[in-house]
């Protein structure tokens, strides 16, 4: 059955992403949070155009994905959970949880360590923050990524399932966390004890240092309320934070040629 549905995990996982995508572009238009600043054609002109490289890219050095490792780490007997006997629920719900932490963690080193800042800031240099944003990341990160991951799922010896699963949350997360959806503050306190909401990832995008550097998940909140990254609200409000890297605040970020060229610029 994992085999089965390995198959189709491209399609799976590109359709709900489309949905998705469509879904939150359209709650975005009919009810903004706040108001963009830079030309909305522009950034979404480069940013599609980089999802596009990216999944190009992928496909040329890892036509497997993740997934086939998962498959090929079962085959092989590698990995916690083929080594263990375990209900294939449970090692599917651990596999999420864990590959979850292994994303916020990731994510942090991504702020933390100076060469993996080099190339994530493209991601922070948009200069606005919508569903678009999401699939902003620089060819560079997104093989390190695989590969991080792929050592990961080895490592748990994930089932290809929870993988597929995984990945699909992830992209669906990303895409509604990012969007410039409104939502009322009675819902967003609710949600964001469960999952990651525009407002409580919108702080990670401001301008200043000291939010930047907080709410590193994508998907669970509980990894930043965990370790003392959690930041409730911009200082300045969700109208009026500053959105992007502040030394990169003109319309460079919304070209294409110059956000690929991110990680080889000298500003920090």
């Amino acid at each position: 059955m994992e085999t089965i549905i390995a198959d189709h995990e491209s399609a799976i996982r590109l359709t709900a992403s489309a949905a998705l995508f469509a879904l939150f572009a359209l709650s975005e238009w009919v009810k903004p949070r706040r108001k963009l600043t830079a030309s909305k054609s522009q950034r979404w002109i480069t940013n599609l155009s980089i999802v596009v490289l990216d999944s190009l890219l992928v496909r040329l050095l890892f036509p497997a994905a993740a997934v086939g490792v998962a498959l090929w780490a079962s085959s092989a007997g590698y990995g916690v959970f083929n080594l263990i006997a375990m209900p294939f629920w449970l090692s599917l719900i651990i596999s999420i949880i864990v590959l979850d932490f292994a994303v916020w963690l990731s994510h942090l080193l991504s702020h933390k360590v100076p060469v993996f800042w080099r190339i994530h800031r493209m991601h922070h240099a948009d200069p606005d923050i919508d569903v678009s944003t999401a699939i902003r990341f620089h060819p560079i990160e997104i093989i390190l990524s695989m590969i991080y991951k792929a050592a990961w799922v080895v490592l748990l010896g994930a089932p290809a399932a929870a993988v597929i699963l995984f990945e699909t949350l992830l992209n669906g997360t990303a895409i509604f966390n990012h969007s410039n959806t409104k939502l009322p503050s009675a819902v967003d306190r609710i949600v964001r004890l469960f999952l990651v909401t525009p407002d409580m990832h919108r702080v990670h995008h401001s301008t200043l240092r000291d939010e930047t550097d907080s709410n590193y998940g994508f998907n669970l909140p509980w990894w930043d309320r965990l370790f003392g990254t959690y930041v409730d609200q911009p200082s300045k409000g969700h109208s009026a934070m500053d959105i992007g890297l502040p030394q990169w605040q003109d319309e460079r970020p919304t070209r294409l040629g110059w956000s690929l060229s991110v990680p080889f610029l000298k500003k920090s």
